[in-house]
């Protein structure tokens, strides 16, 4: 009657080996998780842009010595903004910018502009990943001609305005965007009243960072 306890003693001692063998091995070591932050994912971001804008009244003539002739429009011609861009969520974002605006002709002996700077703060929509559409509002200010040299026909300042601008925008990056846009400017001469239309569409390219 000895055997059998005997034998099952040894088994119990030879499973408890076992578990033990088990128990003691050491468990593989998971690698590290690599978490990588999308690029654009910051909700706030500054913003560079340039842009050429084609519109508006034209405002005076420049004439050069081989016969070229160069109009000043009060809706063009080169634009540059510096400003933030945040994303409240998926599907909207606000941008906020100041900039400067000029249509120049100039030669050696004389030189004339037309010269604003406008701040504009504006909403969008995600329509999807690539693609926004908005608008907003366009207050200008340090609006004025000036003219020198062979060009002098006088300098003209005029009164602060405030417009609507509408525009798409195509993201070919979260870095880097194209945008078609249109302004409706007007401008009132300060001393005299004279108005000037200065509503222009305008292409840019703007860089966020």
């Amino acid at each position: 009657m000895k055997k059998p306890a005997f034998a099952l003693f040894l088994a119990l001692t030879a499973f408890g080996a076992q578990a033990q063998t088990v128990e003691s091995a050491p468990a593989p070591v998971a690698a590290p998780a690599v978490q990588y932050e999308p690029v654009g994912a910051k909700p706030l971001r500054f913003v560079l842009g340039i842009g050429a804008t084609f519109g508006g009244d034209k405002l005076a003539t420049a004439y050069y010595d081989d016969g070229d002739e160069v109009d000043l429009k009060a809706g063009d011609l080169v634009a540059l903004v510096a400003g933030v861009d945040y994303r409240i969520n998926q599907e909207f974002s606000v941008q906020g910018t100041v900039g400067y605006h000029v249509d120049r002709a100039g030669a050696d002996n004389g030189d004339m502009r037309f010269e604003r700077i406008p701040f504009e703060l504006l909403g969008y929509y995600h329509v999807n990943d690539k693609v926004r559409v908005g608008g907003g509002l366009r207050y200008v200010t340090g609006v004025k001609f000036r003219s020198s040299g062979a060009g002098d026909i006088g300098d003209y300042k005029f009164k602060d305005s405030t417009s609507a601008v509408a525009e798409i925008e195509y993201l070919f990056s979260p870095r880097m965007g194209l945008k078609l846009r249109y302004a409706n400017d007007e401008f009132k001469e300060k001393y005299y009243g004279g108005k000037v239309k200065g509503d222009h569409v305008g292409i840019f390219a703007n860089f966020y960072l």
